[in-house]
């Protein structure tokens, strides 16, 4: 019960690394809204909750890329609940894959938009809301390819590294209001987005792990349950004292 009473959003809670968060942190007692656009994901996801743990759990629909919807999702929040303790960017695509040669001005907008136009003004709503409660967790789910990215995925990479700036800022410029923000880098691992992405390829899950037993030292690709533990430790009392930190959970490899 690491997490009784607190409350959480976490954003791209409805499918992959994002729900598994979600329905961790509601099983150590934490109230969890996640928002976004599948509806029944969404309603499974409060159902889970309520079945299986003893948390408890809101979906609140809309599209993150509009500012209205995400001033709306923290809105919901404290209307419910009374308060925001803590925050997971987790909320993303990759949607195609393009080096900087062949990216369209459609493909830019469209990845700038769900990737960091979404964390953007999320944590603008949380961060006012949380220094009216005395402080609070933010976490940004991070990529490798923040750190530059490979050739075919500019656009996302470039998002990633807005992200990871964004992050930063908020760790530097309101730890006085008792607010932190923390870097989880999300290695390699078979989400459903992964997966759609891979099978346009013609490739499946059987070849994604065998690339990624060959890819990272610790000779697999990571599960979205290698990000649970961290992600608590960051939305819980016992990181009170930890702000502007990366934690790498990429199975060794590291930039």
């Amino acid at each position: 019960m690491r997490l009784k009473d607190k409350v959480i959003i976490v954003t791209g809670g409805t499918k992959g690394i994002g729900r598994t968060i979600a329905l961790a942190a509601a099983a150590e007692g934490a109230k969890v809204v996640i928002g976004g656009r599948d509806a029944e994901g969404g309603r499974t996801f409060v159902e889970e909750v309520k079945q299986n743990t003893p948390g408890d759990g809101m979906f609140v629909k809309g599209d993150l890329t509009s500012v209205d919807c995400c001033r709306e999702l923290v809105e919901e929040t404290v209307r419910k609940y009374g308060k925001l303790d803590g925050l997971v960017n987790y909320a993303g695509t990759v949607l195609s894959m393009a080096p900087i040669t062949e990216t369209t001005e459609e493909q830019f907008d469209s990845i700038m938009s769900i990737n960091f136009k979404s964390a953007f003004f999320v944590t603008k709503y949380a961060v006012k809301v949380m220094q009216e409660n005395g402080g609070g967790s933010i976490i940004n789910m991070g990529s490798m390819h923040a750190y530059g990215g490979e050739i075919d995925r500019t656009a996302y990479a470039c998002s990633k590294g807005a992200m990871y700036t964004l992050y930063k800022h908020i760790a530097k410029n309101y730890a006085k209001d008792l607010i932190r923000c923390n870097w989880i880098t999300i290695g390699w691992v078979a989400t459903p987005g992964e997966l759609a992405l891979r099978k346009e390829q013609g490739v499946g899950e059987d070849w994604l792990n065998e690339v990624g037993s060959n890819y990272f030292p610790m000779g697999r690709l990571q599960t979205p349950e290698d990000y649970t533990d961290s992600a608590l430790f960051l939305l819980g009392d016992g990181s009170s004292q930890v702000t502007g930190t990366e934690i790498f959970v990429t199975g060794g490899f590291m930039f």
